[in-house]
């Protein structure tokens, strides 16, 4: 048995899509009607991390899972670590991020991942971590501006970034989870190559067969646009963030995602032909 958190969102979603027909299957997720993976060995926990009583419900008779955890400075791993502990689960996949192995980052959102890894380092448990990039999917954001005006809005437009598809973060997740020698492993993820946004654009305008501007947010624009969205803490790491790759942090590429898969990480090209209607 296999439990998966985050099966509504990005990444997890994709996860428990593969995983539902070769392994059984529980998820633990707020909101089941949102659970779109079925199947005969498939069952769906309601509960949440702040619950200890769902957590162990959904844990119990579980051999391994994968962890997402997106609420910030909030000890989620912690809680779900120690329940995890307390169930007999022997593996734990967690999806942390890239940013932790930068000595020069040093935001909220980095310094939290930081400490979730380093509590399940210490948990007792086998343990194996992926750090992404950033997602490709995340350019899902400039959806509205597209549609209704043409034009993509972003800061530092010439900045690199070996943006990843998260379905190939799935497909290394569901790896780690199903096939022995994972434990103690720490997999770097990212796509085939670095690309900017204003490269991003210009494939986006390709695939929707129209012609999209890119228009340059100067830094306190981009900062009013993230506080309209984020408190004032996770917008200033976000801020923090496209400061680094700015400066040519985000844009390695890694060699896990062939290593693994067997064959090239996914481009964003590939990516936005499969996603255009999302734009259109």
């Amino acid at each position: 048995m296999i439990l998966v958190t985050g099966a509504t969102g990005t990444v997890g979603r994709e996860v428990a899509r593969l995983l539902a027909p070769i392994r059984p299957l529980r998820i633990l997720t707020r909101r089941p009607e949102l659970a779109t993976v079925q199947g005969p060995a498939v069952t769906v926990v309601r509960g949440g991390f702040p619950d200890p009583d769902s957590l162990h419900r959904a844990l119990t008779g579980v051999h391994a899972a994968f962890l997402v955890t997106n609420r910030v400075a909030e000890e989620d791993d912690a809680r779900f670590i120690d329940a995890a502990r307390a169930c007999g689960v022997r593996h734990l996949v967690k999806l942390s991020a890239a940013a932790v192995e930068d000595p020069e980052a040093d935001d909220l959102i980095t310094r939290w991942q930081r400490e979730n890894e380093r509590v399940l380092r210490e948990s007792g448990l086998a343990w194996t971590l992926l750090r992404p990039r950033s997602f490709m999917s995340n350019t899902l954001s400039w959806a509205p501006a597209i549609r209704s005006e043409g034009v993509v809005r972003a800061l530092y437009g010439e900045s690199a970034n070996a943006c990843v598809d998260p379905r190939d973060i799935a497909e290394v997740a569901v790896h780690a989870l199903t096939q022995d020698g994972q434990e103690g492993r720490v997999h770097a993820l990212s796509g085939p190559e670095a690309v900017t946004a204003a490269e991003q654009t210009a494939v986006l305008s390709k695939v929707l067969g129209r012609p999209l501007r890119f228009e340059e947010l100067g830094p306190e624009r981009a900062r009013s646009a993230l506080l309209d969205r984020y408190p004032e803490a996770v917008a200033e790491a976000l801020l923090h963030s496209a400061g680094r790759q700015q400066a040519g942090a985000k844009a390695r590429v890694e060699s896990a995602v062939p290593a693994l898969l067997g064959r090239p990480a996914r481009t964003f090209d590939t990516w936005a032909a499969d996603h255009a209607q999302a734009f259109a």
